[in-house]
């Protein structure tokens, strides 16, 4: 039997909770995907603060939730299967962490494992402004493989709410990983005449 399509998505501790729910909400509305979620202690505060939702509801979102101090959990290993990981958001602890190889929780060891294998890993950095250290961190990730995607507006979409915003970067995030998905629409490129 052949293995299931599966993303590994990662919520850490910056602003930007919904990132990563509106990225699990849209690997369930695509069907197809099994998800495996891994959140982190801060990741769990930010839920709750920014978006007032329980654990449960969070939890509920996922195929599959991994607690973050199980190092020996499945997405630990090289051997599960994954088309990539998220983190949605990713702060700087983590980001740092994932740059400079240490895997001291589930999160930034899988993002670590999805890196040695040379799968997509996509990191929703949220930190402004950035200082050198933050930079560096973000080429040294670079380097070894990861896709570093800020969660920037596109005005250029004209978006009329939060949503819209968070769906154009959510898209992205799926992009970089080879998902197809119509969460946005695509630029068209600008008519002739302008």
């Amino acid at each position: 039997m052949p293995e299931p399509r599966r993303v590994v998505v990662g919520i850490s501790g910056a602003s930007g909770a919904v990132y990563g729910v509106r990225l699990l909400q849209a690997l369930r509305e695509l069907g197809g995907i099994e998800t495996h979620l891994v959140v982190s202690g801060a990741g769990w505060q930010n839920l709750r603060h920014e978006l007032d939702l329980p654990r449960p509801a969070v939890e509920a979102l996922a195929d599959v939730v991994h607690e973050v101090a199980n190092v020996g959990a499945r997405i630990a290993s090289g051997s599960f299967l994954t088309e990539g990981m998220v983190v949605a958001p990713c702060s700087m602890r983590t980001l740092a962490a994932i740059a400079h190889g240490l895997g001291d929780n589930l999160l930034t060891r899988a993002a670590d494992v999805t890196l040695k294998e040379r799968r997509r890993l996509v990191l929703l950095a949220r930190e402004s402004p950035l200082h050198l250290g933050h930079l560096r961190n973000m080429v040294a990730a670079t380097e070894m493989g990861a896709i570093v995607s800020p969660p920037v507006p596109a005005f250029y979409k004209r978006p009329r709410t939060v949503e819209d915003i968070v769906d154009h970067s959510v898209a992205r995030a799926l992009d970089a990983l080879g998902i197809a998905n119509e969460l946005t629409t695509r630029w068209p490129g600008l008519p002739e005449d302008s």
